[in-house]
C-alpha cells in the first residue's frame, strides 16, 4: 500500500499566499475606478443665423473695350504722340504721318473750286445779257439756251470741286492718327520713319481699355436656369442694375477690395460641353486687374436664413465618415451627436440638420472626451468658435 507524498509546511503557507494575492486581484478588477472631478470643456450655443450660399468657379478677366490703331491714308510716320503703356483719351492724336501730299491735294482742290466759282460768273453774266437779245430774236434761241446750260455746268463743277475739298479735307486729317477709345496703349509696332498703308492688317498700336473689366466664368447650363429663375424671384441679392454681386480671389490668394455683378445677357452656350459663359463686371479703376488674368469668382446664389456654423475643430467624423459633435446634455455630460454639413465657409461648416437652437456643442477640450463623461460646461476660449458666448450657462 503507497504512502501519500509529504507535503510540508512551508509549502502550505505559499499555496496560501498566492490564492490571497489572486482574490485581491479579482476583487480590484471588480472595484470602480474612483471618481475625479468632471473635465472642463469649452462649449458655445448654437443659434441659426442668415448665411449666403455661395458658388466659386474658376475663369479670366478681358477687356470691356479693345481697339486695334490702323493707318487710314498712306504714307511715312513722322512721329509717334504717346508714351507706350500710358492712358490715352478717345480723340488724342497718337501718330503723324506725313502731310505733304494730302496738302497739297486739298489746296489744289480749293483752287479748283475758285476756277469754277469764276467760270460759273462769267456763264451767269454771258447767260443774263442772252435773254433780252433773244427775246428780240438779236441772238438765236440756241445761243441762249447754250449760255444757259454752261451756267448750270458751272454750278455743277462747282459741287465737284467742293466735294474734292471735302475728300482732300478727310485725307489730310487722317495722317493725324487719332486713338479710337480711351483707354491704355501697349507697345508701338511702327516707329517714326517706317511706311504705312490705309487698312494694313498690322496695327500699329493697341488701345485696351481697363476700367470696367470683365471676367468670364464657366457654368452648366442647368445651374444658370436655377440662377436665373432665383434671381427673378428675390432670392439672389440685387444690385440696383440687376445683377447677382460677385467676389474675385486672384491666383495669389488674396481678395479683390472691390465686388462686381453678374450680367446673364453677356452668356452663350456652349454645345459641346454644355456650360455657359458667365460674365461679371468688375470696376478697376487702379487697373489692378489685366486682361488674361486667372481668378475665382465666388457668385452669391442666394442666402439661407435659418443656417448653423461651427467651428471645423467641434467636427469629428464617425467610421462610416458620417460629420459627429460632442455636445453637452442636460445632465452636464457628452452626448455624441450625429449632424449633416453643407460646406465649409473659411473655418467653419455650415450644419443642415442634427442640431436644435441653444444646444450647447464642445469645441475646446475635446482631447480625451469620451461620450457619457461628466463635464464642466465655460464658454469657448477660441475666438473663432466663441460666438454668442454672453448667454453660455
Amino acid at each position: 500500500m503507497s504512502r501519500p507524498p509529504f507535503v510540508s509546511a512551508t509549502s502550505c503557507a505559499a499555496l496560501l499566499l498566492v490564492v490571497l494575492l489572486a482574490g485581491c486581484k479579482e476583487d480590484a478588477k471588480m472595484a470602480p475606478p474612483p471618481a475625479g472631478p468632471p473635465k472642463q470643456v469649452g462649449i458655445i450655443k448654437v443659434y441659426p443665423q442668415p448665411v449666403a450660399r455661395t458658388t466659386e468657379l474658376p475663369g479670366r478677366t478681358s477687356a470691356v473695350m479693345t481697339s486695334d490703331v490702323r493707318p487710314q491714308v498712306n504714307g511715312v510716320i513722322l512721329k509717334r504722340l504717346f508714351t507706350e503703356g500710358s492712358e490715352v483719351k478717345e480723340g488724342q492724336q497718337l501718330y503723324q504721318i506725313d502731310p505733304a501730299t494730302y496738302q497739297a491735294t486739298h489746296d489744289s482742290a480749293l483752287a479748283t473750286l475758285a476756277h469754277d466759282q469764276a467760270a460759273l460768273e462769267s456763264a451767269n453774266a454771258k447767260a443774263a445779257r442772252y435773254k433780252p437779245l433773244a427775246a428780240a430774236q438779236a441772238v438765236s434761241k440756241q445761243d441762249y439756251d447754250d449760255a444757259v446750260a454752261a451756267a448750270k455746268e458751272a454750278e455743277a463743277d462747282i459741287a465737284t470741286a467742293r466735294a474734292s475739298i471735302e475728300q482732300a479735307s478727310i485725307n489730310l486729317n487722317y495722317t493725324k492718327v487719332l486713338a479710337p477709345i480711351s483707354g491704355n496703349i501697349g507697345r508701338s509696332a511702327f516707329t517714326p520713319g517706317a511706311l504705312v498703308t490705309a487698312n494694313q492688317t498690322s496695327a500699329l498700336a493697341t488701345v485696351t481699355q481697363l476700367d470696367p473689366i470683365y471676367v468670364d466664368v464657366n457654368q452648366s447650363a442647368t445651374v444658370l436656369l436655377r440662377l436665373k429663375r432665383e434671381l427673378e424671384s428675390g432670392d439672389i441679392q440685387t444690385e440696383s442694375t440687376g445683377g447677382a454681386k460677385v467676389t474675385l480671389k486672384l491666383e495669389d490668394g488674396s481678395t479683390y477690395p472691390l465686388p462686381g455683378t453678374l450680367q446673364f445677357s453677356e452668356v452663350t452656350v456652349d454645345e459641346g460641353t454644355g456650360t455657359v459663359l458667365l460674365r461679371a463686371v468688375f470696376p478697376n479703376p487702379k487697373h489692378l486687374l489685366l486682361p488674361g488674368m486667372y481668378v475665382h469668382a465666388e457668385l452669391q446664389e442666394g442666402v439661407d436664413r435659418n443656417a448653423i456654423l461651427l467651428p471645423q475643430q467641434s467636427v469629428s467624423r464617425n467610421s462610416h465618415g458620417d460629420p459627429t459633435v460632442l455636445v453637452v446634455g442636460a445632465d452636464n455630460t457628452a452626448r455624441l451627436r450625429m449632424i449633416q454639413t453643407q460646406r465649409a465657409i473659411g473655418d467653419q461648416w455650415v450644419v443642415t440638420g442634427g442640431l436644435k437652437e441653444d444646444e450647447r456643442v464642445i469645441v475646446d477640450g475635446l482631447q480625451g472626451l469620451r461620450p457619457g463623461m461628466p463635464v464642466q460646461p465655460i464658454p469657448a476660449s477660441s475666438p473663432l468658435a466663441a460666438v454668442k458666448t454672453s448667454n453660455v450657462q
